[in-house]
């Protein structure tokens, strides 16, 4: 089965209360962002049928742009949000093959980075981010941390501290801000999370 396939599927039989990275409030999300930038363009990048879109909307944020490898999950925000979807950019693409045709004040990305095992797709994603960033943009990217999860959806990740991060992403992005958090699962477990705060230099 190939990636777009297997998110579409992952979506398309389970509800968002199945899906292990769910969250009601994405707080952590919400709160490196505004710190960024309380009104400037933000992509979310895997952002997939997350509550982020909705509370951005929320916030005021008037430029979004969501970017997820799965139809079903971006159909599934969609229809969530109704007619206030008309006001975000949704883009179907897998991030290690995308070539934006723009670039945004803060990219957002919370958990695709750890699934890039192999470091030519690694080395494609942060081609991507350098594209779709200027000098001051900022970048904030959650993984799982060194004692989270090897695994998740069946497939395997790349666990991260932040700098760790810094030190894949270069000299190109100075870490700003970095956070440990704990995410509590919708049947009630935890994993461990690192979130790491960029501006692109």
């Amino acid at each position: 089965m190939d990636t777009q396939a297997h998110w579409d599927k992952a979506y398309t039989e389970k509800s968002d209360n199945q899906l292990s990275w769910f969250q009601e409030v994405p707080a952590r999300s919400l709160a490196m962002i505004a710190a960024a930038s309380s009104h400037g363009s933000v992509i979310d990048v895997g952002g997939g049928a997350s509550r982020l879109a909705d509370a951005l909307l929320d916030a005021g944020y008037a430029d979004l742009t969501v970017l997820d490898i799965s139809q079903a999950a971006l159909d599934r925000a969609r229809a969530r949000l109704g007619v206030r979807a008309a006001q975000v950019q949704w883009i179907c693409a897998d991030i290690t093959r995308w070539v934006p045709d723009r670039a945004w004040d803060v990219w957002h990305d919370r958990a695709v980075f750890h699934f890039l095992i192999e470091r030519e797709a690694q080395d494609a994603y942060i081609a991507a981010l350098t594209a779709a960033t200027h000098p001051g943009s900022a970048v904030i990217l959650s993984t799982f941390a060194p004692d989270g999860p090897e695994r998740c959806s069946g497939l395997s990740v790349q666990r991260y501290s932040p700098a760790d991060l810094a030190q894949r992403l270069g000299a190109g992005f100075m870490l700003t801000d970095q956070a440990a958090e704990r995410h509590v699962t919708p049947w009630g477990s935890i994993q461990s999370f690192t979130t790491a705060a960029f501006r692109r230099v």
